[in-house]
């Protein structure tokens, strides 16, 4: 259960319909905790999470070792317009720190192909490759993002407002 700040943020992100709302750290570690075993030997997937600010990659990374993850892989979302001057991105970390507590994310970037949208075949191959994914996904999106998890068998944990789960869509695609 996320904090009562959090909780409030969540709530004013989507009354404003703003898509971009990063979970807090304590929120992230609270809960994720719990799995421990589910995250032994598996890939994780954040395909909405700017690995540079997401606080899912910043646990993952930090908790690597710790969980015996085999590969954590992040992706940045970027409209495409003219003015773009940092094309998407996505991380692909295997533990490798280098020394540091928290790996340097520049170190482990690489360019994508498209916009990095969890819909494109480039995210969509990413998500083959995941054994579990783990996000706050698009406000605005999230029975569609739901439907894509469960049409590719995917288990996942994702964080989102406690009235998604009475969307019809939502239902349908989870029952």
């Amino acid at each position: 259960m996320a904090r009562e700040g959090s909780v409030k943020y969540l709530q004013k992100a989507k009354s404003e319909k703003n898509d971009e709302f990063y979970t807090i750290l304590a929120d992230i570690e609270r809960e994720l905790s719990h799995y421990k075993k589910h995250f032994k030997n598996k890939v994780i997937l954040c395909n909405c999470d700017d690995p540079k600010e997401s606080n899912f990659v910043k646990f993952f990374s930090m908790n690597f070792e710790h969980f015996g993850l085999k590969k954590l892989i992040a992706t940045h979302y970027k409209e495409a317009n003219l003015f773009t001057r940092e094309p998407p991105y996505k991380l692909e970390y295997t533990g490798t720190k280098r020394g540091k507590r928290m790996p340097d994310p520049n170190d482990f970037m690489k360019a994508m192909i498209g916009t990095g949208d969890f819909r494109s075949a480039e995210c969509i191959e990413l998500i083959k490759q995941a054994d579990i994914v783990v996000t706050n996904p698009p406000f605005s999106l999230f029975r569609e993002y739901v439907a894509q998890l469960v049409e590719n068998g995917k288990k996942f944990l994702i964080v989102g407002n406690w009235n998604a789960i009475t969307y019809k869509r939502v239902l349908q695609v989870l029952a």
